[in-house]
């Protein structure tokens, strides 16, 4: 019996090859996206889960809030003293591990020097909370000594050619010397961090680089990621509740409040290592990390995509129904039961789905790569044959098939023989309304992708565009070595020489960055300096600084090396001052203002500008500048080159760093190519919306092509009979088109509201925003009309060009 339906099913397939073909190919574009979707979203949903106690692992966040509650800054990383201390406390805490970024680094065995990037310090028994595999050394004590470090293999390759890496000692900053005591394997994609070098966590307890009693002691400095193993289904709970009387006893109190309890204004929390990737948007990262919300949009998309497919399929398929209907006649006269007519169809529905599987899964093994190229992420084949996955997918053709074909098995299976026999069957209007609902559906799915692509191209070039406050055109920034302390000035002489180099300036942060440092302030009172609740961020800056980023001064003035005394001065923005109360800028300028404990004299009040990337709001911030001997608070140099010749102005920069530091790369960045990377997350979502739009019209379509074609060669007589009569090809293509715009247009109209409300809540993420226009919801409804009324026209004008002649000529 099967064999039978099978043979039959294959020949109504080879039967109707437009409409198979239609078929066919639309459920194979469709799950085509949806198995590359699935890739995506397993690849997303995997991040960490590869270790072996991925659900027991934790990390300590921390957060700090004023009196009221509200938090002003959350970190994924604590200070030093908190992971030992947790453990001290806590004995249901198994193990506790840390590691510390350390931003780029040269790096130098024999000849050969490089700037390394990911560079960490990692406790000594990293290894056995992380499944990081070792291929050389061991794993026990590879980073328990003082000044050892562990490779990936390219690190080593890259220093060491074929040679055994092993004990070669290995130079970092021009400083010091670290001895290689193991080769470990590469984390994969899926983890939150990638380190390609790390060094003993130990080394840091040389007071030259940090030192013991900070380690201990200086809760300060939150930058080290701590992360904890406990037991399994461990109640994570209790012990954050416990954690507001361990700040107490261990932290000293507030300066700004030395009453209250430290609890007060910080806190700590356990995030699971699992949620890190998708769920974990802090202030702080080791990476970029994820999106759950996206993944939700992506699968939605697929979704839908599918869907758009399985309406093609139902449509057509009831469509041509009055042409098997003397099939289904006679097959019930020969004593065929209704079940048996609906099990045929829905053979033939799965058949149809499974031989677009088999196709789907070739085109997703093909275009995979070029995904890859596109998003830069390593999604692979490999992912969708887990057994897990593998079995539901062979699943997914019954699932589809009966989705797609039990409405049009139970339509057709109904028909009575003595009318359809009697030539008295016409479709009724039931299923002729149920197929418009399924277009309006496919074409608002398509309309609201359009809608939602165009929105993010209109926040990805506002962006891009927009004035920050500041110049970062032909900005070049670098990191800032120690090596240039003592000789800055002397550089900065060298560098000013050449015309072509209009400014340069240190700084602890650049534009592109977070603002991340803070400490407590205090404004003029009378004949006294009183606290401040307002949280203002610091920057610390050299003279140059305001003048090289070309940042307006509204108030005051500038650091200027006329003035000995600005080392003990301050530079705030506009937003501080409004946080601090204060009616105009100038205002506050020549008043006594403390920062950090330092007393001083805000002498300047600048614009407002954009330091981080307009998913953040300006904060308050004040510019401070060290003294000669307080140089360690610079992390980068900025250069300012005219646009006429920067390949000439970077190679004269180039030839100056290499006097001054020799052995230290020469490597720099553009400040605009950094801003470009924050939003690279939006750059790609809009290419796949952009993509993912264009395949759900280009299926909607390919339905709308087949639907028309049958529609129209139902009217063929119709056709005739108006052409004899004298209507015009324009007048006959206008009838034939009009009752499928109709539907575009209902479903722009339920696409509309929709539309915008997924993209004002998706806009709401931006703390700089456009405003959503009419006019895009238009042009998104023009152009879905357009390409319905041209796959519409392409069958129209050939029927209506058609001799009427042979149309009419049966009667």
């Amino acid at each position: 019996m099967l064999k039978n339906y099978l043979k039959i099913a294959f020949r109504n397939l080879a039967k109707h090859k437009f409409i198979s073909f239609i078929n066919i190919f639309g459920l194979t574009v469709g799950l085509t996206c949806c198995l590359l979707i699935l890739t995506y979203i397993l690849h997303e949903t995997s991040y960490d889960r590869y270790h072996k106690q991925a659900d027991n692992i934790w990390r300590v966040t921390r957060s700090w809030n004023n009196k009221e509650g509200i938090v002003s800054l959350h970190l994924g990383a604590v200070a030093p003293p908190f992971g030992p201390l947790l453990q001290n406390d806590f004995p249901d805490i198994q193990k506790m591990t840390r590691v510390l970024l350390t931003g780029t680094q040269p790096m130098r065995y024999e000849d050969k020097v490089f700037n390394e990037k990911d560079v960490y310090f990692a406790d000594n028994n990293l290894f056995s909370v992380f499944d990081v595999p070792l291929l050389q050394g061991d794993r026990r004590n590879a980073l328990t000594d003082p000044f050892c470090v562990v490779l990936t293999p390219a690190v080593a390759h890259k220093y060491f050619g074929n040679a055994d890496p092993i004990n070669k000692v290995i130079r970092l900053n021009n400083q010091y010397n670290f001895k290689v005591t193991g080769i470990f394997e590469p984390l994969p994609g899926n983890s939150h961090f990638h380190p390609e070098i790390m060094l003993s966590f130990n080394t840091l307890k040389d007071s030259t680089i940090y030192g013991e009693k900070n380690l201990a002691s200086n809760f300060g400095n939150n930058a080290f990621f701590t992360y904890l193993v406990l037991p399994k289904n461990y109640p994570v709970k209790n012990m954050e509740a416990q954690f507001p009387a361990f700040i107490d006893r261990h932290m000293p109190a507030n300066k700004k409040d030395p009453a209250a309890k430290p609890s007060q204004y910080t806190r700590l929390y356990l995030q699971p290592l699992t949620d890190i990737h998708l769920r974990s948007h802090l202030d702080e990262e080791l990476e970029e990390n994820g999106d759950i919300k996206r993944v939700y949009i992506f699968g939605a998309i697929a979704l839908f995509i599918l869907l758009i497919a399985c309406i093609n399929y139902m449509n057509l398929s009831t469509a041509r129904s009055t042409l098997r209907a003397k099939e289904i006649g006679i097959r019930k006269v020969a004593g065929a039961h209704r079940q048996e007519i609906i099990f045929q169809f829905l053979s033939e529905s799965v058949l149809v789905s499974f031989l677009a599987l088999i196709l789907a899964a070739a085109l997703c093994w093909l275009t995979l790569p070029s995904i890859n190229t596109v998003t830069g992420l390593q999604l692979s084949i490999q992912s969708l044959i887990q057994p897990a996955v593998l079995i539901p997918i062979l699943l997914t053709p019954v699932l589809v098939g009966l989705l797609s074909g039990v409405y049009p098995a139970l339509f057709m299976s109904s028909f009575q023989p003595s009318k359809v026999l009697k030539g008295l069957f016409k479709a009724g209007n039931g299923t002729v309304s149920f197929r418009k609902v399924l277009v309006v559906t496919q074409f608002a799915v398509s309309i609201v992708l359009l809608i939602s692509t165009a929105i993010v191209f209109q926040q990805l070039h506002y962006m891009q565009s927009t004035s920050l406050g500041f110049s970062k055109e032909h900005v070049l920034v670098m990191d800032y070595n120690v090596g240039l302390n003592n000789t800055y000035e002397s550089f900065r002489t060298r560098l000013l020489q050449d015309s072509r180099v209009l400014q340069l300036s240190r700084s602890s942060r650049v534009p592109s960055g977070r603002l991340l440092d803070q400490s407590g302030a205090s404004t003029e009172s009378g004949d006294s300096l009183r606290p401040v609740s307002a949280d203002i961020k610091f920057l610390a800056v050299d003279h140059d600084f305001i003048n090289t980023y070309k940042i307006p001064i509204v108030a005051g003035r500038d650091f200027s090396r006329n003035y000995t005394t600005d080392s003990t001065n301050y530079v705030l923005n506009v937003a501080a001052t409004k946080a601090l109360g204060i009616k105009t800028p100038e205002d506050l300028v020549g008043h006594s203002f403390a920062y950090g404990g330092a007393k001083g004299r805000v002498i300047g009040i600048m614009g407002d500008f954009n330091f981080e990337s307009m998913h953040q709001q300006i904060v308050p911030l004040i510019l401070t500048m060290p003294t000669a001997k307080q140089a360690y608070n610079f992390n980068n140099i900025s250069i300012k080159v005219a646009g006429n010749d920067v390949t000439g102005a970077l190679a004269n920069i180039e030839k100056v760093w290499k006097t001054y530091l020799p052995e230290i790369p020469f490597q720099y960045t553009f400040l605009d190519e950094k801003f470009d990377q924050l939003y690279k997350s939006e750059q790609k979502q809009g290419s796949l919306f952009t993509c993912f739009a264009g395949i759900a019209i280009f299926i909607a379509c390919l339905g709308l092509l087949g639907l028309s074609a049958f529609s129209i060669s139902q009217r063929i007589k119709e056709i005739g009979v108006r052409k004899v009569l004298g209507a015009s090809t324009g007048s006959i293509v206008g009838l034939l088109s009009r009752d499928f715009l109709k539907l575009v247009a209902i479903a722009a109209l339920i696409a509309f509201p929709i539309a915008w409300y997924t993209m004002h809540s998706w806009l709401r993420d931006f703390a700089y925003r456009i405003s959503i226009e009419w006019w895009v919801f238009l042009i998104a409804g023009i152009v879905a009309a357009s390409v319905a009324l041209i796959t519409i026209s392409f069958q129209a004008i050939r029927a209506a060009l058609a001799n009427p002649v042979k149309s009419l000529r049966s009667e």
